[in-house]
């Protein structure tokens, strides 16, 4: 779903084949969850193992692609929803719109006040439940992955420990 994809750019300036070397084949441990880089086709993905997931979570998988542009290396980290993950909340998000219009319908037709409100009232706070819900799931493991991604590619030590990220 493009409402739920984030891409951030970054410039290294070290060679793709050492930013390759430092993320192939780590692994990035966020909540208790282990993500891991893997190397497909020319770019890298970094995949959650969700085998291990025993509840429901919303989940990215991201791709890392990388484009040598002189003496620096141009890096585009894109986090998109997992297919498997997109149906909740594309149907809450569906629901909601559906009782916003109708509220708005009810309110333009100047009938039923009180259940145009109700409707309004509803949905405003299922989209603010369901906002502050990916914001602590969805989008938290997001911006981790991109921040290991940064610190990774930013570290003078390019072993293979990931670097510390607290859940």
């Amino acid at each position: 779903m493009f409402l739920f994809t984030r891409s951030h750019t970054y410039h290294f300036s070290v060679s793709e084949k050492e930013l390759k070397r430092r993320l192939i084949g780590d692994h990035v441990r966020i909540h208790n969850l282990d993500f891991e880089v893997l190397d497909k086709d020319s770019k890298l993905s970094i995949i959650p193992h969700a085998e291990q997931v025993e509840t429901i979570k919303t989940l990215p998988i991201t791709s890392v692609v990388f484009k040598e542009e002189g003496n620096k290396t141009k890096v585009v980290v894109t986090s998109k929803m997992r297919q498997l993950d997109s149906g909740g909340p594309f149907l809450v998000l569906l629901f909601c719109s559906f009782m916003i219009i109708t509220g708005v319908v009810l309110l333009k037709m100047n009938q039923e006040q009180f259940v145009a409100m109700t409707l309004l009232g509803i949905s405003a706070s299922i989209l603010t439940l369901f906002t502050i819900r990916m914001q602590t799931g969805y989008f938290d493991y997001v911006h981790k992955v991109r921040h290991f991604v940064k610190a990774k590619a930013e570290s003078e030590y390019a072993g293979n420990q990931s670097p510390l990220i607290p859940a």
